[in-house]
């Protein structure tokens, strides 16, 4: 059996909020603005919770990164079955400009502190659509990487993972220790009850720093400005094909 599987959890912008682009343009407006889990990472937690149920694994921890809100994703992820967290304190401007780099050396480094057999993180974030972290941590850890995944299957000390690709899907086996994406149809995940939410209040959740795993938070990539997407031009109806033909040789599209 693989004792612990490591699953990261982000703090975002909820998917209902309509973003605004911040005046200075260096961003977006996150003060007053609702926040919750990154709907990948639910999933992420929901197929470990799942392991754990079928007792394929020991325990689920859980990892975010950030100020003090993200304790509320951590306690999220506990209310959901997860065992335990860390919070690993990012604040101010490194907060700002951490990236998927960052990001994923502190996921490798947890990862070899705990001595994790799996890591399972969401395909990607909705807030930088990157879809990056998983493969750099496969990448610093020198271990097999299962993305987009949609069935995960654990036999021993080895992993069956389906992947949506473009064309279809795609059947994979990688040994353990690995590091797993979870994509949208890998599961539903469950609703926090309240008995579970009143548990997860219990759970211990450890605070580490980013200088206490040895990782540098310097940014390599500079954001030069934030817009809005240029508004869509209004469209012009036509009567007949041959208005169509004439409209569209005159916009020198033909």
């Amino acid at each position: 059996m693989s004792s612990r599987v490591l699953v990261g959890v982000k703090r975002v912008i909820d998917y209902a909020v309509k973003i605004r682009v911040k005046p200075d343009r260096s961003g977006v407006v996150t003060d007053g603005v609702k926040h919750s889990m990154n709907p990948f990472c639910e999933i992420a937690v929901e197929e470990a919770v799942k392991l754990r149920e079928k007792k394929l694994i020991k325990e689920v921890v859980v990892v975010s990164c950030g100020p003090q809100q993200v304790m509320e994703t951590i306690r999220t992820a506990l209310a959901m079955g997860a065992d335990r967290g860390i919070h690993v304190e990012v604040t101010g401007k490194e907060y700002e400009t951490l990236g998927p780099l960052q990001v994923s050396k502190i996921m490798a480094a947890l990862a070899k502190k705990e001595e994790a057999k799996l890591v399972i993180l969401g395909k990607q974030a909705i807030d930088d659509d990157c879809n990056q972290t998983g493969q750099m941590t496969a990448a610093l850890l020198d271990w097999p990487q299962g993305t987009f995944a949609s069935e995960v299957t654990i036999d021993g000390d080895k992993i069956k993972i389906v992947r949506e690709i473009d064309g279809g899907l795609e059947t994979i086996q990688i040994n353990m220790p690995a590091v797993v994406t979870a994509d949208l149809r890998l599961n539903t995940p469950r609703y926090a009850t309240l008995p579970n939410i009143m548990k997860a209040k219990k759970k211990k959740i450890a605070n580490v720093k980013p200088a206490d795993l040895g990782v540098d938070l310097t940014s390599r990539i500079e954001t030069v400005s934030v817009d809005d997407p240029p508004q869509r031009l209004a469209g012009v109806k036509v009567e007949t094909v041959d208005d169509l033909v004439a409209k569209l040789k005159e916009a020198g599209n033909i």
